[in-house]
């Protein structure tokens, strides 16, 4: 397929800049907000039927004007069926420093840790320009983080090595305590990040530390949707995932074959096969929550069409046609125009009707990106 073939017109207005929440004004004038992360709105896509479904029904089957939320997929789940998740922990990736002797504001962000004797961390830093190898950055003007860059690795891609003789554990605790969030760029160029967006751009099952970017399908999933959800029978499956930037890596050639994806990685582990396994065997659904483990899991199924272990990394780019391996049903975000995501979500739900079904997201007011409301495509 073609890249222009995922082009829609989305506006502003409708990329979400934070998750849904409802505001309470205090006695004494200050602004309060509670965070509701079942309470996304969300669209049903059945792609056997070709059929697309906004809001809930009435007991005749009709259209109500009561939208769809997340927390209604309990509906769309039985016994014995199993949710994969994806557990990775996003850590607070995007610091901001000095360079000697300028004092220019740089901003660095970590990617991961590549030697922890050394302290050696693979970064991007901006801007780009300023940056060379031998130069020092300061990152507390009351502290000892200091970092120097050792090499260049990408155009904007820096290897640091971090000056700080003390204990690994207490180095990651005073280097993380100078980071904020990783939310994209889309968002933090229309708003500050506060610490809010530390606990919200972070599942409530995560577990894992590694990730730059949240594995954001997940965020949808509150403590007690989960909990109705495990007493229904519904079964989750745990596997981990470290989100990268490629995600977010704008697609450069309008033939998506030659399109390479950037590499992430991942961990199946036994107990990961083994329930999503048994579900399988029984004739129950599997249901992917999120491309990055859609791709995970494409990266590790058999040709038996069974989950197998993994540990490595996966560079997986899937976009129409693709035959799945594994699940039959696919939670995600609505996506931003010519995005990875979106093309993933085409792949398992047929071009024509998610297409259509981003279309409608518009005309109705869905809101989009990883802070927006969700899809849950059904082999129905």
């Amino acid at each position: 397929m073609k890249l222009s073939q995922f082009k829609f017109k989305l506006p502003e207005t409708q990329v979400a800049l934070e998750p849904p929440h409802k505001t309470f004004e205090n006695e004494d004038g200050t602004v309060e907000k509670v965070y509701r992360r079942d309470e996304c709105r969300l669209m049903v896509v059945h792609r056997k039927s070709q059929t697309i479904d906004m809001f809930k029904k009435d007991d005749d089957g009709k259209d109500t004007d009561q939208p769809l939320l997340f927390r209604d997929i309990i509906n769309y789940f039985g016994e014995g069926d199993t949710i994969v998740l994806n557990d990775t922990k996003v850590f607070p990736a995007r610091l901001y420093g000095t360079k000697e002797k300028t004092d220019a504001k740089i901003e660095v962000f970590l990617l991961r840790e590549l030697n922890e004797e050394l302290r050696l961390w693979d970064v991007l830093v901006e801007p780009a320009r300023k940056i060379r190898i031998g130069n020092k950055l300061f990152f507390d003007e009351d502290g000892p983080m200091v970092a120097e860059v050792i090499d260049n690795t990408t155009s904007r891609g820096r290897t640091l090595r971090f000056l700080y003789d003390c204990p690994h554990d207490e180095f990651k605790r005073e280097l993380f305590a100078l980071g904020s969030a990783p939310v994209p760029r889309y968002i933090m160029d229309n708003r500050e990040v506060t610490a809010d967006d530390m606990e919200n751009f972070q599942t409530i099952y995560a577990k894992n530390e590694g990730a730059v970017t949240a594995p954001a399908s997940g965020l949808h999933f509150s403590r007690e949707l989960m909990k109705r959800l495990e007493i229904y029978g519904v079964n989750f499956s745990y596997i981990t995932v470290h989100c990268g930037l490629g995600c977010f890596d704008p697609i450069e050639v309008e033939d998506l074959t030659k399109h390479k994806m950037s590499s992430e990685q991942m961990i199946v582990n036994a107990e990961a096969c083994q329930i999503v396994n048994e579900a399988k065997n029984g004739g129950h659904h599997i249901c992917a929550v999120g491309v990055s483990t859609l791709r995970a899991t494409e990266s590790a199924v058999g040709t038996d069409g069974m989950l197998k272990e993994y540990d490595g990394w996966t560079n997986k780019f899937i976009f129409p046609p693709y035959e799945f391996g594994l699940a039959d049903s696919l939670i995600t975000n609505f996506y931003h125009p010519e995005s990875t995501m979106m093309m993933a979500a085409a792949a398992f739900g047929g071009y024509e009707l998610v297409y259509e079904a981003y279309e409608q997201a518009v005309k109705n007011g869905f809101m989009f990106g990883c802070y927006g409301d969700a899809m849950l495509i059904l082999d129905d």
